[in-house]
């Protein structure tokens, strides 16, 4: 690499311009609710904001709804079994669940309680399986039963293994259909939306947060060197920073917020393979999502199925370093999957799959997972911060919010309002 092409990949990854060179001429506009961000969360904050008749405007760059890590995931309504207690990602777990299966039975949205199987297939994962289900009783998952290989085997045929977990509570959904019903019902009670429209940042006018905005196409088309023109200065009484992968990056972003309360980000991609079998759909060799005992970074390569009998397998871990600003801000994230990846695949299901054939799968498609622990770190809860953390009345930033994201999705927009209006 040149030279100079060190020095533009530099300026683009850290040197969007700083605010005070391009805000003095945007127009300004006043709102009362900005959500940033419209993944499932930023959608279900939405909703209920617009429930509680709030006046609710939600930008994102995208063109439209969920295009990120809410539509590249499992589809799993997952019990809340893997969380410490009392942990955010635990209470809201438990509590979206309940409330995620209420609202799909409600609106007739395609979900099934399949239940899921979480499996020893040695001995010395045993223990590990016992800290599983005792921590799920503690975080009040439902019905949580241990079985011996026999009772697991007989409930599926092509399983091995020594122990499992069973958790009735498990199940899977239609994300898509979630999403679209809950803008629907946001647009119903007055909310609005506005995509391909990038927030990239802001600025404290006494304790007010003003939102710098512009169009995606003036980020797309930026050449990382003259000045970044925004179109509009957003003056909102409310602002949930709700965006996902590049919720952190925006942050540090607000100035005169406090950096030093910020967690990092980090950035692991997870890819899914697909079960090519002509039959798998109409006889899918398993009936319940098989997870194996969580791995470093994710719950470790895991059997999935979707609402047509589709079986998946994955997510696996692989971290990216070094994402740029405008990566983030404009989701340009690699999510192709590799054929060459398929290699670590195989034996990793075969531990609990042994039946599965060289050349069955094919690559499906890949998730970039919004994480705040790096590597050889010890996983982190979300982190939710509002006034009470930051001192800026209004503003709530939502970072970390992977995994159980979609079933706690819910439950957070409750806590959120809460936070906001009271309550």
């Amino acid at each position: 690499m040149l030279k100079r092409d060190v020095v533009r990949v530099i300026k683009r990854r850290f040197h969007l311009p700083k605010p005070s060179e391009t805000w003095r001429n945007a127009p300004k506009e006043k709102a009362e609710c900005v959500v940033i961000g419209a993944g499932i969360v930023g959608l279900a904050v939405a909703r209920e904001l617009s429930l509680k008749g709030k006046e609710v405007l939600v930008l994102d760059s995208a063109p439209t709804f969920g295009t990120a890590t809410s539509s590249r995931n499992s589809e799993v309504i997952h019990a809340g079994i893997y969380y410490p207690s009392n942990s955010l990602r635990a209470r809201f777990c438990v509590r979206g669940r309940k409330l995620l299966y209420h609202y799909c039975s409600q609106r007739g949205i395609p979900h099934n309680q399949i239940g899921k199987l979480i499996v020893a297939t040695g001995t010395s994962e045993i223990p590990k399986l016992n800290q599983l289900f005792n921590r799920g009783i503690q975080n009040g998952v439902e019905n949580l039963r241990m079985l011996d290989a026999s009772e697991a085997i007989k409930m599926e045929p092509e399983l091995h293994c020594v122990k499992a977990l069973l958790s009735p509570a498990s199940g899977i959904l239609d994300s898509h259909s979630l999403m679209l019903s809950l803008v629907g019902e946001a647009e119903t009670n007055g909310a609005t939306f506005s995509y391909n429209t990038a927030v990239i940042g802001g600025h404290l006018e006494g304790n007010q947060m003003v939102l710098h905005v512009c169009e995606t196409k003036t980020l797309t088309n930026w050449d990382g060197n003259t000045p970044l023109q925004l179109d509009l200065l957003l003056m909102p009484k409310i602002v949930v920073n709700s965006s996902g992968l590049s919720a952190p990056t925006l942050a540090k972003r607000f100035h005169g917020l406090n950096t030093a309360i910020i967690p990092p980000a980090y950035y692991a991609r997870g890819s899914y393979f697909i079960l090519s079998n002509a039959n798998s759909t109409r006889h899918p060799p398993f009936k319940h999502l098989i997870y194996p005992v969580p791995e470093e970074g994710g719950l470790g390569v895991h059997v999935t199925l979707d609402l047509d009998g589709q079986l998946k397998f994955g997510p696996d871990v692989e971290w990216i370093p070094h994402v740029p600003d405008t990566t983030n801000f404009l989701n340009k994230f690699d999510y192709s999957v590799s054929a060459d990846h398929v290699a670590r695949f195989y034996p990793e299901i075969r531990k609990y799959y042994p039946n599965l054939k060289d050349g069955s799968l094919i690559p499906g498609y890949a998730g970039i997972r919004p994480k705040l622990h790096g590597p050889g770190q010890s996983a982190c809860d979300f982190v939710i911060q509002g006034e009470d953390i930051h001192g800026v009345g209004g503003l709530v930033n939502l970072f970390g919010i992977e995994s159980p994201g979609l079933t706690s999705s819910m439950a957070i927009a409750e806590y959120v309002a809460a936070l906001l209006l009271g309550g």
